[in-house]
């Protein structure tokens, strides 16, 4: 039996409720389920919706009367996040509230590809490909510590290379940023102007992954 297909889509708490109203119409009656992952929308023909919201409610819940009408209200809270998106080649910081960057650098810095050099090459190429990955992290560490002095930062949105942005937040100079939560790592493509805007619109998003019924 072919397994069913997903699909992800980030929706606005101002839209969600007109997006849930259209996948009932699509899929039938709809059952809520809240999880500790968010909220599952169960339909009448099997498909299912994970509804989960852009940051934790951290004692500001959403209200409404029931779980769409919640997240919804979460979700359209104003919070501000501390963007750091980073790869090898290209970085993005960005101070993000309401869907939108109110603050940014954007920027190249090259590090080396790995190499199937041996003995001695291979060795000098290691070392210089380990100095310019510490220069990239330094200096966006750098450019996030000025870009963020002047918000007042809530949680921090790591994207890219994982490795990459642990090493960013780990750095020294965003020591005062330690204790704050950290959003779910972001997979995007080599940051730029418009990767930082729809990273900035998704942050702030309810994530909705659909689930098609079986065949």
């Amino acid at each position: 039996m072919p397994t069913p297909e997903s699909r992800v889509a980030f929706v606005s708490g101002e839209r969600l409720q007109g997006w849930v109203e259209r996948f009932a119409a699509s899929h039938g009656t709809l059952v809520e389920e809240e999880l500790d992952g968010g909220l599952q929308l169960s339909a009448a023909d099997g498909a299912v919706a994970l509804l989960q919201p852009p940051w934790p409610a951290d004692g500001r819940p959403g209200r409404g009367g029931d779980g769409v009408e919640r997240m919804a209200s979460l979700a359209a809270q104003s919070r501000t996040l501390g963007l750091v998106l980073v790869r090898r080649g290209g970085y993005s910081v960005a101070v993000v509230r309401d869907g939108a960057a109110l603050a940014s650098k954007t920027g190249t810095r090259h590090v080396q590809s790995r190499t199937a050099a041996g003995g001695g090459s291979q060795q000098r190429f290691a070392r210089r490909r380990t100095n310019q990955a510490d220069a990239l992290v330094e200096a966006v560490a750098g450019h996030a510590d000025r870009i963020f002095a002047e918000h007042r930062i809530e949680y921090l949105a790591p994207g890219g290379d994982r490795a990459l942005a642990e090493q960013v937040l780990a750095e020294p100079v965003l020591k005062r940023y330690a204790a704050l939560s950290r959003l779910p790592l972001r997979d995007v493509p080599d940051p730029r102007a418009s990767v930082v805007k729809q990273v900035a619109s998704a942050a702030c998003s309810i994530r909705i992954t659909v689930t098609d019924p079986p065949a």
